[in-house]
This record gives structure tokens, C-alpha cells and sequence, in this order.
């Protein structure tokens, strides 16, 4: 019997108040790092009505500017009119940080005396910064092998913020929130039940005033400027079954941090895979290569996606789990839910062959300290929103495909012994 079911992810823009945060986080590690490539960043900002403050640990030879790098963020997100009750030029920026602990540091400061490229035993002698699990996944549901709704939601915010920034739909206003619920049958989507888009807007539109006109136009502009733009290339569309919800509240005027306070690394979800696959609870944002949370989900997301672009299964899920001080993973799994073409114990062989795992060789292969620096002062802060996986905008190293081939042939070469 054929199982029918719908599955739902969210997306958040640019101007979210928690986005705020987690971009300001990146933006101060981006500098950092650009500065001194082994400073010790854990930068958590909290943004509220009128208010920034940037909090946390950092130990560094830079020396930069943080209210400058907070307001230069803030304006570029959109927030420049002290009306909205948020601007760059207007809120106060609060700061207050501390060192990072010794005890913490302990078990990874050999990697910070090392400026060479680091030998097998050396990789082993760098242990991570904490303990903690961590997951990635990949799926064959779209281009960048990624769960449908999330890829969805995600394509709709972007939009959403392109729209406003070129002026297109000048009436928008940088908060903004996107829901798709995806029809699956026998865990294949095949078809979109329904769009949800919340957007910040003006009081009024033009000579429009009455809300039930404005939210009348909002919906029928989304719908021409955001919403067939992004289905354009898409195989699976709305269609006369499908909902559109705007603004179901009525109206959104009060937003940014003026209307919710906003948190770094309270939107975990909607920076991994959308609810569709297991979450080990760590945040990314405002946190330097060697914290786990960070580094090894990247890791685990560039073996998933090796594997599913390898043709070797059609979802795929790596665990890895680490003690701090400790290099190697405590564990390391893989879960291929039933699609796999091969058993999940050479696949396993292959990740614990192929990939790795150790967090300083985590940081070496993917350059993760000196990205910010050879992309001209900007990584992080790129993928501080609209997620840090999955990203084709982006030439991430996590999202390469290059190990695929090897896989392929030694996964079906130990299949047949």
C-alpha cells in the first residue's frame, strides 16, 4: 500500500532577528580570522528593539572594531530607517567579551602553534574542542541533493529579499519568513499542498491604506515576483490544489528585532536540512573552525553527498560523535534508510577511508581557517543565511562532488567480493 504524507520546512530572510545575529556573528569571525587565522572565536550577539549586543569569548591577535562591523552588517541587511525601531546608525551596540577558557583551549592549542601542513600523527595529537554529535545528510530530491522543502523555502526568502533590494516590491521590509509543506508518496515528493510567506511591509502601499487592499496586493505581487520565479526551473509546482498564505495574521509592519528579539544560533534547523534529517543540537554561527558543532557537520554533509552523488544510495545520513581533547570520533555512522545499493558497513568503510574526520584535518582540507581571508575578508557571513548546506550560489568545499567516482568504484568493487 502507497503512503501518502506531507513534509514541511522553513526558511527565514536576511532581516530575521535571529538572522541578524548569526550574520554579525560570522561577519566579526570573518574579520577575525582574515586578521589572525588561528583567533579563538565564540561570538554570540542578542539583537531587541534599538539594541545590539555582542557577547561571548575570543582570543586573537586582531584587533577590530565590533560596533563598527555590527552597524556595517546591520545596513547591509536592509536596516536603515530608524522608523522600522532597528537601524544601523541609530542602535546601540553593546559589547562584552571574555577570553576564551583555558581549561576549553587546553585540548586543541598544539593546533594553533602549528603554521605548517600538519603530518598524519600531528592530526592525531589535535583533539576536539568539545564533545558532541554531529549529523549531515544528503538526497537525490534536487540538483544539490537536498530535501525538497528546505531547498523550496529557502529559494523563496532569497527571492524575497531580491525582490526588495532591487526595488522591484519596494514596500517589502527585511523580515520575512517562508513554509512549504512538500505531497510525498513512497517517500518521492510529488507535488507542493501548500506556500506559506510572512513579510514585513509598509503601512501603506502607495495610495493604498485599507490592510485588506494592501494584503491583497502583497499576495498578488508575491505571487508573480517570488513564487513563479522560483517554481521556473522546478519539475514539481503549485498547482490548482495548492494553498498560498500571505501574511496570515493580516498585516506585518512591527518586525525585525523591533517585533522579537533575536538570538545567534537559534535557527538550527533552517541552517542544516529543514527538520528532514537529525539535528546533534549544535549551532554554527560565530563559532572558529575548531569548534565541532561547525567544522565536522560540514564534514559529515561532504561524505553524505559523495554518496548520494555516487549513485550509491538515494538518502543518506553520517553520524559522527567526538570527546573533547580527543581527535578521532568516538563513533562514526551511516544510515541510508533503506535506498542503499550497497551494504551500509562498506559504506561505512569508505566514509572512515575517504573523509576526514579528525577536526584539525577537518580545518586543513577544507581551508576553514584561511577561506575568510583568500575570499577577501568574506566566507562565513555568507552562509550566516539561507542555509550553510545545499548552497549553489556558493563554491563551498563541503558541497564538492569530487570523491564520487572513487567511491562508486570501490563500494561496487567490494560489493561483488
Amino acid at each position: 500500500m502507497s503512503r501518502r504524507y506531507l513534509f514541511t520546512s522553513e526558511s527565514v530572510t536576511e532581516g530575521h532577528p535571529d538572522k541578524i545575529c548569526d550574520q554579525i556573528s560570522d561577519t566579526i569571525l570573518d574579520t577575525l580570522l582574515t586578521e589572525d587565522e588561528y583567533s579563538r572565536v565564540a561570538a554570540e550577539v542578542v539583537v531587541n528593539t534599538g539594541l545590539v549586543l555582542i557577547t561571548g569569548e575570543i582570543t586573537s591577535q586582531a584587533h577590530i572594531n565590533f560596533v563598527n562591523l555590527a552597524r556595517k552588517k546591520i545596513a547591509e541587511i536592509g536596516y536603515t530607517d530608524s522608523s522600522n525601531g532597528f537601524a544601523a546608525d541609530s542602535c546601540a551596540v553593546l559589547v562584552a567579551l571574555d577570553e576564551q577558557s583555558p581549561d576549553i583551549a587546553q585540548g586543541v592549542t598544539s593546533a594553533q602553534e602549528q603554521r605548517h601542513k600538519l603530518s598524519d600523527d600531528e592530526l592525531d595529537r589535535i583533539g576536539a574542542g568539545d564533545q558532541g554529535l554531529m549529523f549531515g545528510y544528503a538526497c537525490n530530491e534536487t540538483p544539490e541533493l537536498m530535501p525538497l522543502p528546505i531547498s523550496l523555502a529557502h529559494r523563496i526568502c532569497r527571492r524575497l529579499a531580491a525582490v526588495r533590494k532591487t526595488g522591484d516590491l519596494p514596500y517589502l521590509r527585511p523580515d520575512g519568513k517562508s513554509q512549504v509543506s512538500v505531497i510525498y508518496e513512497d517517500g518521492k515528493p510529488v507535488g507542493i499542498d501548500t506556500i506559506l510567506i510572512s513579510t514585513q511591509h509598509a503601512p501603506a502601499i502607495g495610495e493604498l491604506t485599507e490592510n485588506e487592499a494592501i494584503q491583497a496586493k502583497i499576495k498578488a505581487d508575491l505571487m508573480e515576483a517570488v513564487v513563479k520565479p522560483v517554481f521556473a526551473d522546478i519539475e514539481i509546482k503549485p498547482d490548482a490544489n495548492t494553498r498560498f498564505l500571505v501574511n496570515p495574521t493580516g498585516k506585518f509592519v512591527i518586525g525585525g528585532p523591533q517585533g522579537d528579539a533575536g538570538l545567534t544560533g537559534r535557527k538550527i534547523i533552517v541552517d542544516t536540512y529543514g527538520g528532514y534529517s537529525r539535528h546533534g543540537g549544535g549551532a554554527f554561527s560565530g563559532k572558529d573552525p575548531t569548534k565541532v558543532d561547525r567544522s565536522a557537520a560540514y564534514a559529515c554533509r561532504y561524505a553524505a553527498k559523495n554518496i548520494i552523488a555516487a549513485g550509491l544510495a538515494e538518502k543518506c545520513e553520517v553520524q559522527v560523535s567526538y570527546a573533547i581533547g580527543v581527535a578521532r570520533p568516538v563513533s562514526v555512522l551511516v544510515e541510508t534508510f533503506g535506498t542503499g545499493k550497497v551494504d551500509e558497513e562498506i559504506l561505512l568503510q569508505l566514509v572512515q577511508k575517504h573523509f576526514e574526520l579528525r577536526p584539525a584535518g577537518i580545518i586543513q582540507a577544507f581551508n576553514l581557517r584561511g577561506l575568510p581571508k583568500e575570499r577577501g575578508g568574506r566566507f562565513y557571513q555568507d552562509i550566516a543565511a539561507y542555509g550553510h548546506l545545499g548552497r549553489t550560489d556558493l563554491d563551498l568545499p563541503w558541497e564538492q562532488t569530487d570523491k564520487a567516482e572513487l567511491l562508486k568504484s570501490e563500494a561496487l568493487g567490494a560489493a561483488a567480493v
